[in-house]
């Protein structure tokens, strides 16, 4: 995976944790249930895998990413300005915020700055 969808994952992964409806948990584990069956016949059987039915899609949820790393930022112990340093964005999402780490994602994103200047790719 990718060290950009690592830390989209992170900070989407506690936001739908605590956005969990009861609804929604229905409508996945309904689905799964008729995937997991295997059975001939019925069209969420013809269905490909992965692909959710028309009436099972769910409205996709906005989420409030300062809110939600202001939020980790104030219960961890360490005082991290995720906001200017991307070694603590990444610290706080509990990623590796290596060199070689910050470099694959400088990739990622396409920076065209020096990789040989750590302090310029934290900021």
């Amino acid at each position: 995976m990718s060290i950009f969808g690592k830390i989209k994952d992170a900070i989407f992964g506690s936001a739908k944790a605590k956005e969990s409806t009861p609804a929604s948990s229905a409508a996945s584990s309904s689905g799964s249930a008729a995937t997991a069956g295997g059975g001939s016949g019925g069209a969420a059987a013809a269905a490909a895998p992965g692909t959710p039915a028309p009436t099972a899609a769910a409205p996709m949820s906005q989420v409030d990413v300062e809110a939600v790393l202001t939020q980790r930022a104030a219960q961890n112990k360490q005082k991290l300005d995720w906001r200017k340093s991307i070694v603590d964005l990444m610290k706080l999402l509990d990623l590796d915020s290596s060199l070689n780490a910050r470099k694959e994602l400088a990739k990622e994103l396409g920076y065209s700055g020096s990789m040989d200047d750590s302090a310029s790719m934290n900021i």
